[in-house]
């Protein structure tokens, strides 16, 4: 029996894990948390399609929380096989997933004082720093290219993805059985063509089923140069203004990304070299462990490290880790940029900074990218003049600006120049990884290319791969 399972990112955008059988052994591609409404990703994020004990390895695509942050969970519940990922997506996680559990842990003590003080029993993290040193001892790191045999009867090879820093999607080829080798393309996220820092990602090879990404599939976003020239006119007039610049993004990817083309366009004296502030112990870290992997550099980032010395900032940066330095900028009056985590808003010190920051009209929050439903990030994208923070209310007094063309995710146009070359070999696509009316539009447009057979991947859904 061969089938594939979906269980995460089936019709959303978090959780992402996907399970291969392969005659009777099990193995996950990602093992994602489920990020939204408290109680409903609780419940999800706890809940396995298959118990953890029967899953033989783990192909980890990359280390974005949404594709690994449940790892130390799957092994605290008895998961105790391979993890199978490239170099940087290891060192990546290596600080990314004790980072996870500190936010749990830390999440569960404050909400914990207030189930006391209603006479509520306490409730446990989904994982400890623990859970998470045993995830990170089970990694094995396999280069791009190279094949390696996962269970019986299953190879696996990882190929560039372009979303981030070791990232892969990851081609797997089943033992020929009645004349036939199914083959299967799992993308992971796919990137755009000409992110800065990273290269390009690869074709997608001809295979029988392609697992597809479809976070933008229904919309077309802005080219990278207009994401450029958006950054460089909202910086200017927030600083005429003199008002701050803040910037929720993912610590890892995202932040090097922002830095990188605030650097360079400080450097072409397009943007006032004004003071860049990158607020989040977590964004530190993962840029050391990028300049720790200039294999992964595309070759403009190359040449521009080549002429400044430093592509992430060294000349106009300040990463900031202690508690104290984060409430200092707090006390700020002139123009800055302050770049923070969670992306989406919901946790961690950016929520801190839209607090003391949003009622301000001189000040501008700047979204850098997708906010998934139900997050706070969402909520302010789609217009909010009044928010909950801390248990008190906010207006909604600064500019509110979304740039999409920072997106590490393929756009519509990106994902169908990347699928149609399969028409006529790939008997399937299957989207996942999208909210509905996301991989719906994508699934017609693929129809209309010539696809025969576009699959909208649901959660609990199994899928025949003979």
């Amino acid at each position: 029996m061969r089938t594939l399972l979906f269980h995460g990112a089936a019709e959303e955008v978090t959780g992402s894990m996907h399970l291969l059988e392969v005659d009777g052994r099990w193995v996950a591609l990602d093992c994602g948390l489920f990020q939204g409404r408290r109680a409903e990703a609780d419940a999800k994020n706890r809940t396995w399609a298959v118990p953890p004990r029967e899953i033989s390895a783990v192909l980890l695509s990359h280390a974005h929380t949404d594709h690994s942050g449940r790892l130390p969970l799957l092994v605290k519940a008895g998961f105790d096989g391979p993890i199978y990922c490239t170099p940087a997506t290891r060192d990546l996680c290596a600080i990314m997933l004790p980072d996870s559990a500190h936010i749990q842990e830390e999440d569960v003590f404050y909400l914990n004082k207030r189930r006391a003080r209603k006479g509520l029993p306490p409730v446990e993290p989904l994982y400890d720093y623990d859970d998470a040193l045993a995830a990170v001892k089970l990694f094995q790191t396999v280069s791009y290219g190279r094949w390696i045999a996962v269970v019986p009867g299953l190879l696996a090879s990882f190929q560039e993805a372009g979303h981030m820093l070791g990232s892969a999607g990851i081609r797997l080829e089943l033992a020929k059985r009645n004349g036939r080798t199914p083959s299967l393309y799992y993308s992971g996220d796919l990137g755009r063509p000409d992110l800065p820092i990273l290269r390009d990602p690869a074709p997608f090879p001809p295979v029988e089923t392609v697992l597809c990404e479809s976070t933008y599939g229904g919309r077309t976003n802005e080219g990278i140069e207009q994401a450029k020239e958006a950054l460089v006119a909202v910086v200017t007039r927030t600083v005429a203004r003199g008002g701050k610049v803040i910037m929720p993004a993912f610590a890892v990817g995202r932040t090097q990304t922002i830095v990188y083309y605030l650097h360079e366009q400080m450097v072409a004296g397009r943007v006032p070299r004004l003071p860049v502030f990158v607020d989040s112990p977590l964004a530190v870290n993962a840029t050391e462990v990028f300049k720790l992997h200039p294999e992964c550099y595309d070759a403009e980032a190359r040449a521009f490290h080549r002429v400044t010395g430093d592509i992430l900032g060294g000349g106009c940066c300040t990463y900031i880790r202690s508690v104290e330095e984060s409430k200092a900028l707090h006390e700020r009056r002139d123009p800055c940029i302050i770049i923070s985590a969670s992306a989406m808003c919901e946790t961690g010190r950016i929520v801190h900074h839209i607090k003391n920051n949003i009622t301000n009209p001189n000040n501008t929050l700047l979204i850098a990218g997708y906010q998934a439903a139900n997050t706070l990030g969402r909520r302010l994208a789609d217009g909010a003049r009044r928010i909950t923070l801390f248990h008190e209310e906010y207006e909604v007094r600064a500019e509110v600006v979304q740039i999409h063309g920072f997106s590490g995710h393929a756009d519509q146009a990106d994902l169908l120049r990347t699928l149609t070359p399969l028409v006529g070999t790939a008997r399937r696509v299957v989207l996942v990884h999208g909210e509905p009316e996301q991989s719906g539009v994508l699934a017609e447009k693929l129809r209309a290319a010539g696809f025969a057979d576009v699959v909208i991947g649901r959660r609990g859904q199994h899928l025949s791969l003979e």
